[in-house]
């Protein structure tokens, strides 16, 4: 995502003129979800996916049209028998997509606005008015009121350009209209205030979705749907332990969207230069720091932290203080004997057997890893298998939706 919003923030800078497709719902297996972006220059040049390839052809010729007549469009994409690898998704999936020309100021500034919120991370929402679909069969397109397309972006007050939001995936709550601050519009200032409320809601438990109103913003009207999606800071990567596996995971981990921080008391490890990956590197004893960052609300469910230091003296306090917070996933590196020694030193310590059991030790699943950089794919395999409630299983050994 990171190269999609770089390049369309410099073509909005140069005035480059373009269409943005957004995925704004998907059925079956799917293969990105809703929110995903795809953008296309007058000149042919593309930026972004909606599909992983299946139907990026279709997208790119309807982004073109889209262009050159100034009308927004909605298409829905799926397959059919004879035209699964023309223009549906041969996995089996359908998506809908909304094609926006970005032609002035009513469309290029709510979405540069949402373009540097997720480029900063900070937490934001980008509402899309939706056309009526005129028929639902692949590829037909729908009809809008409005040619150009109404765009509404909603981030919170507090949390402008330049102020830093805090740390953790759910750090904006929905609260009054006075609380955020938008650019564009729907089309009716009721429209915009009612989306706003709800956009606040959705950037608060990190959603995405369709909402529908009547034209003049009565939530419980019909008619009018809106889209919203939402930017949220990215869930967390804590890592204690400044070794050469912690390098290799912070690694991974930053490329897989967390953001990363290394923590270690010894200064002479805990160094910038030996984890460049790493957002930052915190040189403090491991269960004071976290104990810090759990006082200060930056610890939710979606954060991870992976215990390498393998260290009774850093390892038992630390994993005390994890166990205890609501942290997702907590893994700690070392060998068995090592794992049932802290398990002792925690039981001895006052942990329960459900804190002592919410900790994954060994770390990581069976795959053969010895490597630090095997070691890391084979971490945060069990953390995907953990967050998303996967089998596990071999995908060849499976049935049914693959996206699910």
């Amino acid at each position: 995502m990171a190269e999609l919003e770089q390049t369309l923030l410099d073509w909005l800078q140069s005035g480059r003129r373009f269409s943005v497709a957004v995925v704004v719902e998907t059925w079956s297996s799917a293969p990105r979800p809703a929110g995903a972006m795809m953008a296309v220059a007058s000149d042919g040049q593309t930026v972004g996916s909606l599909s992983g390839g299946c139907v990026e052809s279709a997208v790119h010729e309807l982004a073109l049209e889209v262009l050159a007549t100034g009308q927004a469009r909605l298409a829905h994409y799926g397959t059919s028998d004879d035209e699964a690898y023309a223009v549906g998704l041969a996995c089996g999936g359908q998506i809908e997509a909304l094609v926006i020309p970005i032609v002035d100021e009513t469309t290029t500034v709510p979405l540069a606005g949402y373009l540097r919120a997720l480029e900063e991370s900070r937490p934001a929402a980008l509402a899309l008015e939706l056309p009526v679909i005129r028929e639902t069969s692949a590829g037909d397109l729908g009809d809008t009121d409005d040619p150009t397309g109404r765009i509404l972006f909603i981030e919170p007050a507090g949390s402008a350009a330049g102020v830093p939001a805090a740390a953790g995936r759910r750090s904006a709550t929905g609260g009054t209209e006075a609380e955020w601050r938008t650019s564009g519009t729907l089309g009716h200032p009721r429209l915009d205030e009612h989306v706003t409320t709800d956009a606040g809601a959705m950037i608060a438990q990190g959603r995405t979705g369709v909402r529908e109103y009547d034209s003049t913003g009565k939530r419980l009207g019909a008619g009018t749907r809106i889209f919203v999606t939402t930017s949220v800071p990215p869930s967390r990567l804590i890592i204690f332990g400044a070794i050469d596996y912690a390098a290799a995971l912070s690694q991974l981990g930053k490329f897989l969207g967390y953001q990363v921080t290394v923590c270690d008391a010894r200064p002479i490890f805990a160094t910038p230069e030996r984890f460049p990956d790493a957002h930052e590197v915190i040189v403090s004893w491991p269960h004071r720091y976290l104990d810090d960052e759990v006082r200060a609300g930056r610890i939710d469910s979606s954060t991870v932290i992976a215990v390498l230091t393998h260290d009774l003296k850093f390892d038992v306090p630390v994993l005390l203080e994890a166990a205890r917070s609501k942290a997702g996933y907590i893994g700690a590196l070392g060998s068995r004997r090592t794992h049932t020694l802290r398990v002792e030193a925690m039981a001895q310590a006052g942990a329960s057997t459900a804190e002592i059991d919410r900790i994954h030790g060994p770390i990581g699943l069976d795959l053969g890893a010895r490597s630090p950089e095997a070691t890391a794919v084979s971490i945060f395999a069990e953390v995907l298998l953990e967050f998303a409630r996967g089998s596990g299983r071999s995908l060849r050994n499976t049935t049914g939706p693959i996206h699910s």
